[in-house]
């Protein structure tokens, strides 16, 4: 199969599909993979790595998607390459449909095969979302204490405190990776941190966390996740993190814009659940190059491509992830997917048709098992 990297195109988005042992990976199973010229290059990957590694440089991404029969990227397709998507495709990305009804309609237009890395289920976790949830939690709490500074017009709370003066308040919404990501980067920082977390497998995770006896232990308040108690958190808080996600769905809208007000002006919000549509009421996506605005007084942080700000950090953790399935899905295509219980999970739109539950929900529309469509 001719695997296609093309240079990825959305705001300061500087991650790339693949690294060069990625290639190496692709090519000793005879695929031929193509590499748009200076696609590495926010990551610190130069061509000339690419071509030791196997791979032919391509000048443009017309070609690059002209001649590959798979597409690898980072992020959804832009506007700009809906033109280049064929129905013969096969894209493998991080699409999160269920926040992009204009992108969700079009890859049904175009009839492509797409498969998510957001909703690969191993029947454990998520394996290609976990490692860009780790570095997204962990930025949520650097991200947060950044603007609590009064020149970024947060409340000149230092998120560490100083002896004799408290630290800042993190509340974190949600202990999945995320979640627990952003508590321990917090916590490490000497901040007061509470999570606020449903009942069920997670919070009892959670809860033998907090023994000093536990591996994994860090220090942290375990809340139940109810309305009464987030907004009671909220009101103290210094910094609120929005770590929630349900597979291939909308987030849920947990915090309103009513609790949003009862917060201390000049407090921040890192919604780093904004790729599935956000779960704060007031939050809508943001970008790099202009990541925040204050809404009822509250600074909110809401880019959908968090991880691309540490490129090379982000890049080399996503193919150490996705470079097995990748090789599943060249190696196999159609059948690969069909065979493979996770890559069926990961497929989301096929022949024109949705194909995940979720997406289909979040738009009203019409879901078809997969194993209907596939031949």
């Amino acid at each position: 199969m001719i695997v296609g990297i093309p240079k990825e195109i959305k705001n300061n988005e500087n991650r790339v599909g693949i690294v060069p042992a990625g290639v190496k990976e692709l090519v000793k199973n005879e695929h031929e993979v193509i590499i748009q010229k200076n696609a590495g290059v926010g990551s610190g990957i130069s061509n000339e790595e690419y071509e030791a590694a196997g791979a032919k440089i391509i000048e443009s991404v017309e070609e690059v998607w002209s001649q590959a029969e798979m597409i690898m990227k980072v992020k959804e397709p832009m506007p700009q390459e809906f033109d280049f998507i064929k129905s013969d495709h096969i894209i493998f990305t991080y699409f999160h449909f269920a926040s992009e009804e204009k992108l969700t309609e079009e890859m049904i237009k175009r009839g492509s095969t797409c498969v998510a890395y957001e909703t690969v289920y191993d029947g454990k976790g998520l394996p290609l979302l976990r490692p860009m949830s780790e570095v997204a939690g962990k930025m949520a709490s650097l991200m947060g204490g950044y603007y609590l500074s009064i020149p970024r017009g947060g409340r000149g709370i230092l998120i560490t405190g100083v002896t004799g003066v408290k630290p800042a308040k993190v509340v974190v919404i949600g202990g999945g990776t995320v979640g627990r990501s952003a508590a321990k980067v917090a916590a490490s920082m000497g901040a007061d941190v509470v999570i606020l977390q449903r009942k069920g497998k997670t919070f009892d995770y959670l809860e033998k966390v907090l023994d000093k006896e536990h591996p994994e232990h860090f220090d942290f308040s375990l809340v139940e996740s109810t309305e009464e108690n987030i907004l009671k958190e909220l009101k103290q808080t210094d910094i609120a993190v929005g770590a929630v996600l349900l597979i291939g769905a909308k987030a849920p809208k947990l915090v309103t814009r009513e609790m949003i007000k009862q917060m201390k002006p000049g407090s921040v919000i890192v919604d780093v659940a904004i790729d599935q549509g956000g779960m704060f009421e007031t939050s809508r996506p943001t970008s790099h190059s202009d990541p925040v605005y204050v809404e009822e007084n509250v600074l909110h942080y809401c880019v959908t491509n968090m991880p691309g700000a540490f490129a090379r950090t982000s890049t080399f953790a996503l193919t150490a992830a996705t470079l097995p399935y990748a090789v599943k899905l060249a190696n196999g295509g159609i059948e690969g997917i069909k065979s493979d219980s996770a890559l069926l999970s990961g497929l989301n739109i096929f022949k024109g048709k949705i194909t995940n539950k979720g997406v289909a929900e979040a738009f009203k529309m019409e879901y078809i098992d997969p194993m209907k469509l596939l031949p």
